[in-house]
């Protein structure tokens, strides 16, 4: 059986759009994507404030309460029929949210095994046939194929395949 492995920030759990949410509320901005198509947040965000952004992360319920990628419960229920699916995410970037991850994915994923979440840093070391990610750094050194997930910081990253969305992952893994 195939093995799948499936990043969880910006590709099950949407992040940016919390990331977004808060940084507005605090700022009183209207930062869109829009605004960050070939930019990731950090990008878009004046130096001074990056310790904002970081404050978020860090805070005791910033990954708990991140919404469900449409469409990505059911595709994901449907590619455990037949593949081996497992969640890798890069939980070592931002080590208070262990956790949090967790509690997130049993709410949103319950149908996932607990031995199928993988917090690691390099992605490098997981053993699977496919790893979809946002993160065009994540599947440079993977040894299977990486599939990017589209995201505005990547919108103009080449030379992997890409889905735009859920629905499209259905198409390219169950026809």
């Amino acid at each position: 059986m195939k093995r799948i492995c499936v990043d969880m920030d910006e590709v099950m759990a949407d992040a940016l759009a919390e990331h977004l949410r808060r940084y507005n509320r605090d700022h009183e901005d209207q930062l869109s994507l829009d605004d960050l198509q070939g930019k990731a947040l950090w990008d878009v965000v004046s130096f001074d404030r990056h310790n904002t952004l970081l404050g978020y992360l860090s805070s005791a319920d910033f990954f708990e309460n991140l919404s469900v990628m449409p469409e990505s419960q059911r595709v994901m229920r449907r590619l455990q029929q037949d593949y081996e699916v497992f969640i890798a995410t890069a939980a070592m970037e931002v080590p208070t949210s262990f956790h949090q991850k967790f509690r997130w994915l049993e709410r949103h994923f319950p149908f996932i095994l607990p031995s199928h979440i993988v917090y690691c840093g390099d992605k490098s070391i997981l053993n699977a046939d496919f790893l979809i990610d946002d993160n065009p750094r994540q599947l440079r050194r993977f040894k299977g194929e990486g599939i990017l997930f589209t995201s505005p910081h990547n919108i103009d990253v080449k030379g992997y395949r890409r889905v735009n969305d859920w629905l499209d992952v259905e198409k390219l893994f169950l026809g």
